[in-house]
């Protein structure tokens, strides 16, 4: 069943979920597409098994393939997404999470995605033992933004244009880059959402945050995979 025995350290065992599709509109079978000489989705798989504290790692897809390669690669539990799942106009992610809940056990989960390659084990612990340390109902993990922002209607947001000032100096705000999110089963059931009420924003570095999403972006993060300290600093 994908069991993984790992250190607690007084955490409570948390279940990883990563939802991989077959198809894929920009970067064509992006899952399965070699990154530095493996398949794009065995890099998060990689840092995920070497986490303390994840105890399973759950992979949703609707790809035979990528379970094959995912269950002779790594020790993992498969659910074959049904077909109601394929074709989702919106709130993709919390639906697919209910499904994944209703055929699992545990309390505790952590969600990635598969076009996370950048994402270290290191970072993934640090998040779980934040998130088990403070009294936040979820986490979600955001990237740090310094710069001068507006909305469409040309009103700024975090910054005087009449006053201004250097961008370093400019109003912090936060991306949610979708690299971590961690909630518990009682508050995703309350909300239907893997965001509860009042979750903690982890900020994680825009490296490791980077999302596979064109083929630029292969080329982008070889190189860095290539150049490990940077990845590390």
């Amino acid at each position: 069943m994908g069991q993984v025995n790992k250190k607690s350290k007084s955490i409570p065992q948390i279940k990883a979920l990563i939802f991989m599709k077959a198809f894929s509109e920009r970067v064509p079978r992006k899952n399965m597409k070699k990154l530095c000489g493996k398949p794009l989705f065995h890099w998060i798989l990689d840092s995920l098994s070497e986490s303390n504290y994840i105890s399973e790692i759950i992979i949703n897809t609707d790809s035979k393939e990528i379970a094959e390669s995912a269950t002779s690669n790594y020790d993992v539990t498969i659910h074959m997404r049904p077909k109601y799942l394929n074709n989702i106009d919106s709130n993709e992610a919390n639906q697919i999470i209910e499904y994944d809940l209703s055929k699992t056990n545990g309390e505790y989960f952590f969600q990635s995605h598969s076009t996370n390659p950048l994402l270290r084990a290191e970072t993934i612990d640090r998040a779980i033992e934040e998130y088990f340390s403070n009294k936040f109902d979820s986490l979600i993990s955001v990237t740090e933004k310094r710069k001068r922002y507006f909305t469409l209607d040309g009103e700024p947001i975090n910054h005087n244009p009449k006053d201004l000032v250097k961008t370093q100096n400019c109003k912090l705000l936060y991306e949610e880059n979708s690299c971590i999110y961690i909630f518990s089963r009682e508050v995703f059931e309350q909300n239907i959402n893997r965001i509860g009420n009042n979750p903690m924003l982890y900020p994680i570095s825009s490296i490791e945050s980077m999302d596979i999403d064109e083929p630029l972006d292969f080329e982008i993060a070889e190189f860095l995979k290539q150049r490990k300290n940077i990845i590390n600093q």
